[in-house]
This record gives structure tokens, C-alpha cells and sequence, in this order.
């Protein structure tokens, strides 16, 4: 049986009506490390072709009134240029980001001649350009600044004329400290900007925001059974001091009239970490059942995200990965010191590469925790990482590093938890996995739990639950999804002792 690879490597074009026999292979990418997407522009002009890895990816276009020309290139393959694009009128837009433009830059080029650029927007070392949404008239940037996300909206002149380097744009407003914002399904010709827009206690809302008048009106949010009052939670966003000095962020959740903030309050950390992946503070329905029992909810925006811009992320991959973990500890020390909670009431949690996490800084400061929850976690670094034949692993050594060089196997093995299990007191730990889960082989987390269970020297609670009905993502259905969350929960009361007596000494 030959290498399963979860990545597209080629692209076909098939007429509707005609057989598939007669389709046309329009690109074939050979380099495993690099998969491929398709996307249509907004004008419905071009189709446009990315290849992409981690570090690296690069276009085509095809006209799709004349596809018989095939593909053309629009950005050059370059080692570690990352460009996207979009088409408007007679100009491709492009954003770029390279090594010295590492929050990237946003650039413009005639259809006719690709190589004549024009520069839209200059690169900022505080400001990263996220993503670029095209209208008609406008162009809306989606930016990153001091960690939160940023919308910037600027018009464009008429299609015949000239283009010129971006100026006056106007941002649009957010009133929460911390929040989410995304575009969402919005027509071209349009100048309504719809955004989907949500924080710790504002559920999810759409907005549509007039980018000429700049007034935005609420146009759907989503209904919160059980009485919920937003006024009755309180958001913050403080910052922690990581070991070398760097400003972390971190977004806190409470209900108002349930806390003391005098240490004695239970709390829940998240994290991530990994992929420049922002997590950024979001609604989530289910964390109401922790909030209305007293309960703190933070994140950790650590490095290997990409919250702060390119360099956050680059500052927690490869030879700087222990920054992601030593970042996390820095934030559960500054919430115990803060008062937030304390050793004994602090509770952490992370999946997939927020599992490697959980599992690493357990090994680091096991003396810090009350329990965790460690869900698929990818916590068999190094072996997965050897063999190039486990889906997706070539792809990953741009993240991780390609440990079958000496310098990678070393330091990868120095913090992959399943290789740095020792002999300790652990807190309460309940590890989850998916019997069919392509990313993270169930093997994986079995192993990090049998060897936890052969070397701790407590007699917490050590659970690993896998769930044959479920791949990476947990079990389909909403109900399901619900069940495994609640489990969670009652995992972490459990080990807090939270769970109300039910008589007969029964719990």
C-alpha cells in the first residue's frame, strides 16, 4: 500500500458535460512539503492557482473566458516569499510577505504586465497585514496590532484610473477589550461590509458596516438559552512577563457577582501556540456552565500564534519552541500571583499542537497545575516527525524541524513530552483521543498515558478516553460534541472537588 498524504498536489480542469477522460491536468506539484488551493477572484474573472507550505507559496492565474491558455504565473516560486492574490479591474492585488517584510505588504500590478508593481501599502513592523478583501470601490484590510485584530477600510478609485499607495483609510470600531472578528459573505459590488463579530461575553453577532457612511448596524445575534446577561460578565486583557522579558497577552473572562479575585477562585488556562494559528477571545456557549459556577476562563496568546505578527510566530517554532511553553507557564504564574486563582485551584487544557503543549509544560511544572486536559494531543514528537511516511509529516518539518538532522533530533527531544516523562508528582490529568484521527494517531496519546501511568509517583487521577466514533475534531453531531465537553467539565470539577454530593456517599 503506498503513502497516504492528506495534501492536493494537482490541479485538473474538467469541462461539465464531457467526459473526465478528456480533462486537462492544469499543475502538478511534485514537492510534497507544498500543497495546493484553488480560489476563485471576487470579480469572477480568474481562478487562481496557490501552492503553498508552511513557508512559501506562490501563483498562477487562468482566465477563465479563455482557458484554453492554461495557467500563468502571477507570483514566482521564491524560498520563503509568501504571497496571496485577488484581481480587481485592470490590477491583480498582492499581498507579500518575505523575510525583511515579515508582516507583509500589499502590492498591485497591471493584468498586462505583472512584473511592473505598484506599492498599495508599506510593511509596519507593529502592524501585521493579515488578509486583503476586494470590492468594487474598497479595499478592507485585515490587520493585527498589539495582538487584536484590526479592520481597515480604504477607497479606490475608479477602475480606469491609475492606483497610488493607499492613504486615509478609517478603522472600524470595537467596544470590547478583547474580541473576534472575521469577514464574512459579502458581494463585491457592494459597499456593505459584513463581519461577524464576537468576545468573551458578546455572542456572535453579524454586522453590516456601511463603508462609505461608516455606520454599522447589527443584523443577527445569536440567541443564548437560560437567561444569559452579558452585562454580568467582565472581560479583561492583562499581560505577563515571559522568562526573557517579552510581553504576553492574555484575555480573561469572569461572571461579575461570582468571583473574590482573592486566589481562591478556580480557573481554566487555554492555550495553543503553534502554526501562527490566532486564538483569538471568542464566544463559546459552552464555557457559560463554568463562568455561572465561579469559575475564571483565561487564554494564553503565546508564542508560535500569530497574535503579535510574523515575528510572534517565528519566535516559537523550530529552535525557539520552548518559548511557546515557557510562555504558558509565565501566564499561569502571572494569574496565581494576579490572584486570579492559585496552584490549587488552576486547571489548564489544549488540543492537537495544544496538547504538545499541555504535556510539555506537565513534565516542566507539574507543581503548578490542579489538573489538565490534554485533547488528541501530538504529544509523540519525535517519532512522528522521523518517519515521513505518517500523512502530513513532511509537510510539518518547516514547524517542528526535520529531526533526522542531529541539531532537531536533539532539541525536539528535549521537550516532546512522551520523551520527558520522569518520575514526579503529577496533577489530575485526562488525555483524549479519536480511534480514526488522520492527524494524531490514537497510538500517540495511549503512549504518553501508559508511560505517565508507569513512571508518576501520585495517585491523581491519570484518564485517557478514546473515542472510536471519532477522528481529530471529536464525534459529528452537535449533542455528541456537547457530551464531550460536558465530560470535560465534570473531569475538572471532579478534580477540584466541585462535584455536589447526590447522597449515599455517592458522587
Amino acid at each position: 500500500m503506498g503513502k497516504i498524504k492528506f495534501s492536493s498536489l494537482q490541479a485538473w480542469l474538467h469541462k461539465l458535460g464531457e467526459e473526465q477522460s478528456s480533462d486537462t491536468c492544469l499543475y502538478h506539484e511534485k514537492d510534497d512539503t507544498f500543497s495546493l488551493d484553488l480560489q476563485a477572484s471576487k470579480s469572477k474573472r480568474f481562478l487562481f492557482v496557490a501552492s503553498e507550505s508552511k513557508n512559501t507559496s506562490f501563483n498562477f492565474y487562468l482566465d477563465v473566458s479563455k482557458p484554453e491558455d492554461g495557467l500563468q504565473v502571477l507570483t514566482p516560486r521564491v524560498d520563503g516569499i509568501d504571497t496571496s492574490v485577488s484581481h480587481r479591474g485592470n490590477h491583480f492585488f498582492i499581498k507579500r510577505r518575505t523575510n525583511e517584510f515579515f508582516n507583509s505588504e500589499v502590492i498591485a500590478c497591471p493584468l498586462d504586465n505583472t512584473s511592473e508593481t505598484t506599492l498599495l501599502l508599506p510593511h509596519r513592523e507593529s502592524v501585521k497585514i493579515q488578509d486583503i478583501q476586494l470590492f468594487n470601490d474598497h479595499i478592507v484590510v485585515y490587520e493585527r496590532e498589539k495582538g487584536l485584530p484590526k479592520v481597515t477600510i480604504y477607497g479606490l478609485p475608479d477602475v480606469e484610473e491609475p492606483l497610488k499607495s493607499l492613504q486615509g483609510g478609517h478603522t472600524v470600531e470595537f467596544v470590547d477589550p478583547t474580541y473576534s472578528v472575521e469577514p464574512s459573505e459579502s458581494q463585491f459590488t457592494s459597499s456593505i461590509l459584513r463581519l461577524d463579530y464576537s468576545s468573551m461575553k458578546t455572542p456572535h453577532s453579524v454586522y453590516d458596516y456601511d463603508m462609505k457612511t461608516g455606520i454599522s448596524v447589527l443584523k443577527k445575534i445569536k440567541t443564548v438559552l437560560g437567561g444569559f446577561d452579558a452585562s454580568n460578565y467582565v472581560t479583561e486583557r492583562k499581560w505577563a512577563n515571559a522568562q526573557d522579558g517579552t510581553q504576553i497577552p492574555i484575555s480573561i473572562v469572569y461572571h461579575k457577582d461570582l468571583v473574590k479575585l482573592d486566589g481562591s477562585d478556580p480557573l481554566l488556562l487555554g492555550g495553543y501556540g503553534s502554526y501562527e494559528i490566532c486564538i483569538d477571545p471568542c464566544f463559546n456557549v459552552s464555557c457559560l456552565s463554568l463562568l455561572d459556577r465561579g469559575f475564571v476562563y483565561a487564554i494564553a496568546h503565546i508564542r508560535g500564534g500569530g497574535e503579535m505578527g510574523r515575528q510572534w510566530y517565528e519566535n516559537g517554532k523550530l529552535f525557539k519552541k520552548k518559548n511557546t511553553l515557557t510562555d504558558f507557564i509565565a501566564c499561569a504564574e502571572y494569574l496565581t500571583e494576579s490572584k486570579y486563582s492559585s496552584k490549587e485551584k488552576l486547571c489548564i487544557c489544549g488540543g492537537s499542537a495544544g496538547g504538545l503543549l499541555i504535556g510539555a509544560v506537565l513534565n516542566m511544572r507539574p507543581d503548578l497545575f490542579k489538573a489538565a486536559v490534554a485533547e488528541v494531543p501530538f504529544v509523540d514528537v519525535l517519532t512522528t516527525m522521523l518517519d515521513p511516511t505518517i500523512p502530513l509529516t513532511t509537510s510539518e518539518w518547516e514547524e517542528w524541524g526535520d529531526p533526522r538532522k542531529e541539531e532537531f533530533y536533539f532539541y525536539i527531544k528535549s521537550y516532546s513530552p512522551v520523551d520527558n516523562v520522569k518520575a514526579q508528582n503529577y496533577p489530575n490529568i485526562l488525555v483524549t483521543a479519536g480511534l480514526n484521527d488522520p492527524r494524531v494517531m490514537y497510538s500517540e496519546p495511549a503512549k504518553f498515558v501508559a508511560k505517565l501511568r508507569d513512571l508518576k509517583t501520585d495517585d491523581n487521577l491519570l484518564l485517557f478516553k478514546c473515542e472510536f466514533g471519532a477522528g481529530h475534531d471529536s464525534k459529528s453531531g452537535r449533542f455528541e460534541k456537547l457530551q464531550e465537553e460536558s465530560f470535560k467539565y465534570v473531569f475538572i470539577m471532579k478534580a477540584l472537588n466541585m462535584i455536589p454530593d447526590l447522597g449515599c456517599g455517592q458522587k
